[in-house]
């Protein structure tokens, strides 16, 4: 086969700076991008760190910390520009992607009272408007570094919300960074094709039911099986509507699959976006998708996360001058999530 990149509920349903680009007028091809080997930005902050449910949720709050200490003992974490905190997204930036009635709810969901956002799986806790707001603010943050050339990568593990949709929470996420990152780089940059890639091993459904009918938003999604996980959806036949129709590509795979299952699929993934050329790449990442993670049934090794990582960013370097925006997403066994998400970051500094 050619290589495409050379060739041109309940608890889960119960329980789940390099040299500054110049801004220019007109194409995406006017916006640097850094040289091979350019610097890779990490995205982990004390406030980023708060994002989680508290004791006895599966997304906890020492998910960030537990990478940070792998990271560090790899050699990884200094190789890395590590990125300010930033402050928490604006009303204006949310509403890019949320609805307004959405997004009053959770910035009143203290003061009314709310225990939780959802059905079950996103509970409301302290400070759950400014914290989650920060974790958009922080991927924005990534985004315009990237897009303007002062780094070529990003990767901020405490991010990758990929079920919250428009108008809800949903699966322990109550904001999309992913779905505000994607609308903000159309209305800051005007850059429309954007690819997207997933690999937890739930279905992002929040990104692909919001922009199933986008012809530019190029969606690729190996999951586990929707008939035995949560949320139930990202079955093959689900392609995209109207004239997105075969813009969006959905692999799941049966409970029990590993690394050669995934492997077996992937190049269609690299396949699907080259034939759209996307300008920006979005990766998200999750780590659930490893054996032994308690709330999927897939067994990665790490191998598929490094995999995955060092082919996007050969076809960033190919399509998109580089530009590859990398979120954490889930991942409940904290020695799979410190395990995978270094093979992230090492495959990012390496490649």
């Amino acid at each position: 086969m050619s290589d495409p990149v050379q060739a041109g509920g309940q608890m889960k349903r119960r329980t789940l700076l390099g040299a500054a680009g110049v801004l220019a007028t007109g194409a995406l091809g006017a916006y640097g991008a850094t040289p091979p080997g350019g610097p890779v930005g990490l995205q982990v902050s004390r406030v980023l760190g708060r994002y989680g449910f508290g004791e006895g949720h599966p997304l906890g709050l020492d998910r960030q910390g537990v990478f940070e200490t792998e990271a560090r003992g790899r050699g990884l974490y200094d190789r890395a520009v590590r990125l300010p905190e930033t402050s928490p997204a604006t009303e204006a930036e949310l509403l890019r992607f949320h609805r307004e009635d959405y997004v009053a709810r959770v910035r009143d969901a203290e003061a009314l009272g709310l225990r939780e956002l959802d059905d079950g799986d996103t509970p409301v806790f302290p400070g759950v408007y400014d914290v989650a707001s920060s974790v958009v603010g922080a991927a924005l943050d990534g985004m315009r570094r990237v897009v303007r050339g002062e780094l070529r990568r990003v990767f901020q593990p405490i991010g990758g919300l990929h079920h919250a949709g428009r108008g809800h929470a949903a699966g322990f996420c109550v904001f999309s960074d992913l779905g505000v990152v994607i609308e903000s780089l159309r209305a800051e940059f005007g850059i429309r094709r954007i690819g997207y890639v997933d690999i937890d091993v739930h279905h992002g459904d929040g990104v692909y039911y919001a922009f199933e009918r986008d012809p530019d938003l190029i969606f690729a999604d190996i999951h586990q099986d929707g008939k035995s996980l949560y949320p139930g959806t990202g079955a093959a036949e689900e392609t995209g509507l109207g004239r997105a129709r075969g813009t969006k590509l959905n692999l799941p795979l049966p409970a029990r699959s590993a690394d050669d299952a995934f492997l077996d699929v992937w190049p269609r993934v690299e396949h699907h976006l080259a034939q759209f050329e996307p300008e920006v790449l979005l990766f998200q990442c999750g780590a659930d998708g490893l054996d032994g993670d308690p709330l999927g049934q897939l067994r990665y090794s790490p191998e598929v996360h490094r995999h995955a990582t060092r082919r996007l960013s050969a076809l960033a370097d190919r399509f998109c001058g580089g530009r590859l925006l990398v979120y954490g997403g889930g991942g409940y066994d904290r020695a799979n999530l410190a395990r995978a998400w270094s093979a992230v970051l090492e495959a990012l500094l390496d490649n």
